[in-house]
């Protein structure tokens, strides 16, 4: 049998799980968590940790919902109808894809703000959840929707309760804002303006309502400071590596998955892996793959959910045999592809932290970064990976995979190194530290 060509890896009988602490148990100071986010998502960042957080609490013991719109990656759910008629205007689905009781509640995609989903009738909504499962803690996530502001005025209604002795039951609210600055050489100057006047509008409720703000990086947390937040609200949660993955499939060898997308098995793998838009720049890879076409034993691979830059990467790389788009993975495919690369690369032109890079990192993968947002403080410089100067810089991205490629003791020092710094970011530990704050909240 063919053989995939490795890099300096852990053992992969014993690595990642003897390194974890053992999550799987009843907790004796469960709570009701409801966990809100917009939509569900394979690919999205925001939702994928809005998702992993909940399956996480749950599995911790505590009993948590995860409360969404009818939408998953801006698709319609096929029971929609049903969700239409239903009475109490959401459905629960106890057993689903997600390892933890789905509640979707109807809503719509707005035409303004634009790709953001609406709720409708949250607050109603929200009231009939808190009376059928008990909710004592929320967690809300994303900015630009109506559903934090809703589940401030809902909070502050049960806090108000409370006072007049109507009401036992406190609600510990969070906010995970997920924050992109309204920068504009993103946006144009409409849509920058509806961002600045949501964040001057909204940001103080949610401040004044919210027992802790969540942030993926210091960085944030000085930016939500210097919105109103109070420093002593702030949390940092960097997202977190769902470790279940990579221990359910990290022992199998990725020859298959390889053979399966005309991979070759001993090169090189320079990987990118993410939405293909333009937010993400995959373009720009695609053009360090043409400027290393001619490099021995390297091999590029796209992945991921077709978007806006889409047809622009198919046609940039249409002639080029070193480079292979492979689309949309599996869990068990991206533990095979992270297994299987020898360097990641991100050319974003923004990210608030990376969710992607810290799972590359913790496979022992060193990262070629465009160092803008939170990667500039998840990868440091010459220790865990590459920096280069901004999403334009593929001459830089360039020789910084091709130093990497000619120099293997330092592509595993640095995939060591960032193995190292992945560990302190598992989601069960990031998620238990959380709880326990939210706990101690819930006490005072």
């Amino acid at each position: 049998m063919i053989q995939a060509k490795q890099p300096e890896k852990p053992d992969a009988d014993t690595w990642p799980s003897s390194l974890e602490p053992d999550t799987d148990r009843e907790s004796d100071t469960s709570t009701n968590i409801g966990v809100v986010m917009y939509q569900t998502s394979c690919t999205k960042g925001q939702e994928l940790v809005a998702q992993r957080m909940a399956s996480e609490l749950a599995r911790q013991g505590h009993r948590t919902f995860l409360i969404t719109g009818p939408y998953h990656d801006n698709i319609i759910v096929n029971e929609y109808d049903r969700l239409q008629r239903s009475i109490g205007g959401y459905l629960l689905y106890e057993k689903n894809e997600f390892e933890v009781p789905l509640v979707r509640v109807d809503g719509f995609i707005s035409t303004w703000p634009p790709r953001r989903i609406m709720f409708r009738d949250f607050l109603s909504v929200l009231r009939r959840l808190s009376e059928r499962f008990s909710l004592d803690t929320i967690i809300s996530h994303s900015t630009l929707w109506n559903g934090p502001e809703e589940i401030t005025k809902f909070v502050t209604w049960k806090r108000m309760l409370k006072a007049q002795g109507l009401d036992e039951v406190d609600v510990v609210y969070a906010h995970m804002s997920h924050y992109q600055p309204p920068d504009p050489m993103r946006y144009d100057i409409v849509e920058r303006a509806f961002r600045i006047t949501w964040n001057n509008m909204l940001f103080p409720h949610i401040f004044r309502t919210a027992k802790v703000i969540l942030c993926t990086t210091p960085l944030e947390i000085e930016q939500m400071v210097a919105l109103g937040a109070g420093r002593e609200q702030c949390h940092l949660y960097p997202g977190g590596v769902d470790q279940r993955a990579f221990e359910r499939y990290w022992t199998k060898n990725p020859v298959g998955f390889l053979e399966k997308h005309s991979i070759p098995a001993d090169a090189k793998l320079v990987t990118y892996l993410g939405t293909i838009e333009e937010r993400k720049n995959p373009l720009a890879v695609v053009r360090v793959a043409k400027a290393l076409k001619g490099l021995k034993d390297v091999h590029f691979v796209i992945a991921g959910y077709p978007s806006n830059q889409v047809q622009q990467v198919n046609k940039e790389a249409k002639e080029l045999k070193t480079l292979s788009y492979i689309g949309t993975l599996t869990e068990e495919e991206k533990v095979a592809l992270i297994r299987s690369s020898y360097v990641n690369i991100l050319l974003s032109r923004s990210e608030a932290l990376g969710l992607t890079q810290l799972e590359f990192m913790y496979g022992g993968v060193p990262v070629v970064t465009s160092a803008v947002g939170g990667q500039r403080w998840l990868v440091q410089d010459g220790v865990h990976g590459i920096h280069v100067r901004g999403p334009e810089d593929v001459n830089g991205a360039t020789e910084a995979v091709r130093r990497l490629v000619n120099n293997i003791a330092l592509r595993d020092e640095l995939g060591k190194n960032a193995r190292n710094r992945a560990q302190e970011f598992t989601l069960a530990r990031i998620t238990s530290e959380l709880h326990s704050r939210l706990t101690s909240l819930r006490a005072d």
